[in-house]
């Protein structure tokens, strides 16, 4: 038995596709724009405010005034100090030793310099930290 109506179909014009193509291209924009905006447009503190902000994903700046690299100790861990040195460090940058190799040698590299670290903020006995993974983790700061 044959259907009782025609069956038509409908082809859209060249015109309605290419505007269906630019809308869902300015979507997809709009998309992107929201989840790499905050990257972009990431928060600077200094090293002695970081404590106020575990949990966060920042970016922390402050003057490098003692290193350390403890070969010898599980993970080989290379801390940055800044602002304070060990003991009293008020903000620690950790660089893990299976990333130590992107770094150089980061405790001679950055020591006496001001730089600024992005990650996220955690913190290891009382002292807020972020772990750099690579090296675009950290900016050195020009002179002012």
């Amino acid at each position: 038995m044959k259907p009782s109506h025609p069956s038509v179909v409908v082809q859209p014009s060249r015109w309605s596709l290419l505007v269906w193509i630019f809308l869902c291209f300015i979507v997809a924009l709009a998309l992107a724009l929201l989840i790499v905006q905050p990257a972009l447009a990431q928060k600077k503190i200094t090293a002695a405010e970081a404590k106020d902000h575990i949990g966060e994903t920042v970016t922390v700046c402050g003057n490098v005034v003692s290193t350390r690299y403890a070969a010898s100790t599980r993970g080989q861990p290379t801390f940055l100090n800044l602002d304070k040195p060990y003991p009293s460090q008020v903000f620690t940058v950790v660089i893990w030793g299976s990333n130590r190799n992107k770094f150089g040698a980061p405790e001679v590299d950055y020591m006496g310099k001001r730089i600024c670290a992005t990650g996220k903020i955690t913190e290891y006995r009382g002292t807020p930290e972020v772990i750099a993974e690579a090296p675009a983790q950290i900016t050195v700061e020009s002179s002012r």
